[in-house]
């Protein structure tokens, strides 16, 4: 029967195991390529899907899906079973959802301009600091006017509203200029040439989809496909970040739980900090810090502990270290430090032991009571139940033919948004451009000035009134820019 606080992961001296009240705490999962970081991942998320913990993570390599079908024996694993003394173990197979940016290996996993906002879009699109200001008043002009982006129809739209209205809104907001206006484009299309169009769009990813518990009770495992968007790494990191700014704004505070409301897993976490300005890595640390108020447990994977800022790392309490090798000046200094993370055990030279352990073995240091690091052990992690490795092309087309989310995500929705208004817009100042010429050639009033407006010019103005009281003067965007309903 499974022990809803322990979660055995490993095995040395003594069992190692994370407590699940614990869960939220954050983690780190560290290791060289091919020493077992993987397989590591893959027994956290049975663990947390076994006791009904929705896990998200995104599959870089293409063996995280296999997790969706029941483990096999071969001569190999029994002799890891009985290397660790295991004659119980059984396969077994776990809820998994597919998701794919690109809708082919799985749902497509939409969001919208609106949604991301301007400092995410801005990262991915690789602007400069001045093309950053630009897009930030693109988006102001947007939310004052009650005009949604929902695609990038809407977003382009919106550029060349701004562009035509330069001079205007330069005067309220400070210089727009047309080059820089120019060069978003380009990126935009750059963007689109790559395929990222499809990310954006509706129906848009729902939260509550994500925490919605599997048939059987246990947690669901979401498994976004990123084996052809890693190749993309500031999408990728952007997406993954736009989804943590949700869950930050999105989730009530819950105070301390038995388990946490979600976990999410973020393989090769140094794209997330590498060039990264300065303002963004803060905003990260806030979220790092605070979301797991909100009962959201954050466990990074990369290399090395020093591709993750100190500040962040400072917050990650669960931690597992697989082995890394000391040949260059480099790796030296990573050993180093991912030995002085630890809690130092006086029988093990830790040091040492991270140059020396094999593969599925590791170093692990998991949060004990009261929430305290405890000593790190060396240790073997337990072998999965689940399938290790990949999928094929029929187990994946099943997969997700019999995904709950099935029906709420394939397919597409055009509703009027951003382009359909500023189209409306320009056809109703094109039908009231004869009233305005004829309004024109009349002689002006030789007797007195007079300060009433023409017919047509209030007509304008109600048009435009209409625009901005839509959906309100202004749109509310919470700490990485997305939209807070």
């Amino acid at each position: 029967m499974t022990d809803p606080e322990r979660m055995p992961l490993a095995l040395g001296i003594e069992p190692i195991e994370l407590l699940s009240r614990y869960g939220n705490r954050h983690g780190l999962i560290a290791g060289a390529t091919g020493t077992g970081k993987t397989v590591t991942l893959q027994v956290m998320a049975e663990a947390f899907s076994s006791r009904g913990v929705p896990v998200f993570m995104a599959d870089v390599k293409g063996d995280l899906a296999g997790l969706s079908q029941p483990g096999s024996m071969s001569d190999r694993f029994a002799r890891r079973l009985e290397l660790l003394g295991i004659s119980d173990w059984k396969a077994d197979s776990f809820p998994v959802i597919p998701w794919d940016l690109y809708g082919e290996q799985g749902h497509p996993l939409r969001t919208t301009p609106s949604e991301i906002g301007p400092l995410l879009l801005a990262r991915m699109l690789g602007l400069t600091d001045v093309q950053e200001g630009v897009l930030q008043v693109v988006f102001k002009v947007a939310d004052d006017n009650g005009l949604l982006l929902l695609d990038l129809k809407d977003l382009r739209a919106m550029l060349n509203h701004v562009s035509e209205n330069s001079k205007e809104i330069s005067a309220e907001f400070g210089l727009v200029r047309k080059s820089s206006i120019a060069a978003i484009q380009r990126s935009l299309l750059g963007l689109e040439q790559e395929g990222a169009d499809q990310f954006f769009g509706e129906p848009a990813l729902k939260l509550e989809d994500l925490m919605r518990p599997a048939a059987d009770g246990r947690g669901p495992i979401h498994i976004l496909a990123a084996d052809k968007l890693i190749l993309r790494p500031r999408i990728y990191t952007t997406f993954l970040l736009w989804l943590l700014s949700e869950l930050f704004e999105e989730l009530p505070e819950v105070g301390d739980l038995d388990r946490p409301k979600l976990v999410f897993f973020f393989d090769e976490a140094h794209l997330l900090f590498d060039d990264a300005p300065t303002e963004l890595k803060n905003r990260i640390e806030q979220v790092v810090r605070l979301i797991r108020s909100k009962g959201v447990g954050i466990y990074f994977i990369s290399q090395h502990p020093s591709d993750i800022p100190d500040d962040v790392l400072g917050q990650l309490g669960n931690r597992v270290q697989h082995a890394l090798r000391a040949f260059t000046p480099r790796d030296q200094k990573a050993v180093k430090v991912a030995a002085e993370t630890f809690v130092q055990n006086p029988d093990l030279d830790i040091k040492a032991a991270i140059t020396q352990v094999g593969v599925g073995e590791a170093l692990l240091s998991m949060l004990g009571d009261k929430g305290v690091p405890q000593m790190v052990q060396r240790a073997y992690v337990l072998p999965p139940a689940s399938r290790i490795g990949t999928i094929d092309d029929a187990e994946r087309r099943q997969l997700i033919a019999n995904s709950p989310l099935k029906a709420s995500y394939f397919g597409g929705m055009d509703r009027e948004s951003a382009y359909e208004q500023l189209q409306k817009r320009a056809e109703k100042r094109a039908e009231l451009l004869p009233v305005q010429k004829a309004e024109a050639k009349k002689p002006a009033p030789r007797k007195r000035n007079s300060t009433r407006q023409s017919p047509a010019m209030t007509l304008v103005k109600s048009v435009m009134r209409s625009f901005g009281s839509q959906l309100g003067r202004s749109l509310v965007r919470g700490l990485l820019g997305a939209l807070k309903r």
